[in-house]
């Protein structure tokens, strides 16, 4: 983990713009500003999936690598914000997660709370908002948006399945390809909409895909897959055909608005 005084909230992984297709990831990296320190917490506590999502920053920048897409990718750690979240939402800043409580969150001011807000997440969203309106502008088209995290292998006490799953809400264009896709390799178990459901109000794909009528997909790969280089690169190479082949598709490039199963948009 890596504390900085001067921190940016988000990175932008630079591509072919005109290609219509856009990376992002909410939980890419576990990185907290100076100010922050550690949150109260022990340094093995940013090891954690609570933490991150391991793995997702190589896959994804790999996956940019090989598609030349552009991609953006969040610098902090979902324990200080969470930018998979709508804002009114009680879990965008944790208290406790997994078992583990969040010192540094308990309680929490309104002001500082706007504070994160104002330097962490709206930064971040405002650089997902004006990449896909670049992209869209610079290809002529609506643009196809993936977004890539990861999963814990058991939660709960659970034992979880599935190698990778795929989370839609109301538009399957571009989730059933790639769940159809990554199913033809016979040894990989795919989750439709596992190992969470992908109709969640106000997160990422809502805000940035649901409302504008855009084709896109949030994929899930399971943590153990994906922990070391080789298990990233391996992924993102498997992925990266699938994506490809789907962005190729003319229905993926026209606008749709088909709303979200949690309420109109």
């Amino acid at each position: 983990m890596k504390r900085t005084a001067l921190f940016a909230p988000f990175e932008v992984v630079e591509g072919d713009r005109r290609m219509g297709l856009v990376l992002v990831a909410d939980h890419a990296r576990r990185d907290l500003p100076a100010e922050y320190g550690d949150l109260g917490l022990p340094a093995a506590e940013f090891d954690r999936h609570i933490a991150y999502d391991i793995g997702v920053e190589a896959v994804t920048r790999t996956l940019a690598a090989l598609t030349g897409a552009p991609a953006v990718m969040a610098c902090f750690s979902r324990l200080l914000i969470d930018p998979n979240r709508g804002e009114d939402d009680p879990t965008l800043i944790r208290q406790l997660y997994d078992g583990t409580v969040v010192p540094a969150n308990y309680p929490m001011a309104a002001a500082e709370r706007e504070r994160r807000l104002d330097l962490f997440y709206r930064p971040y969203h405002d650089a997902v908002g004006s990449m896909i309106a670049s992209v869209a502008a610079e290809s002529g088209k609506s643009p196809f948006i993936l977004s890539v995290h990861s999963f814990t292998p058991v939660m709960q006490g659970m034992v979880r399945p599935w190698h990778a799953g795929v989370l839609w809400d109301l538009d399957d264009r571009a989730a059933r390809p790639l769940i159809d896709m990554l199913a033809l390799d016979g040894g990989l178990v795919v989750g439709d909409n596992e190992p969470y459901d992908g109709a969640l109000r106000g997160d990422t794909m809502y805000r940035h895909a649901v409302v504008s009528g855009y084709a896109h997909a949030l994929l899930e790969i399971r943590q153990d897959l994906i922990a070391d280089e080789a298990g990233a690169d391996e992924w993102a190479r498997r992925i990266a055909p699938i994506v490809d082949a789907i962005n190729r598709r003319t229905d993926i490039h026209e606008v749709r608005k088909h709303g979200s199963r949690t309420g109109p948009p």
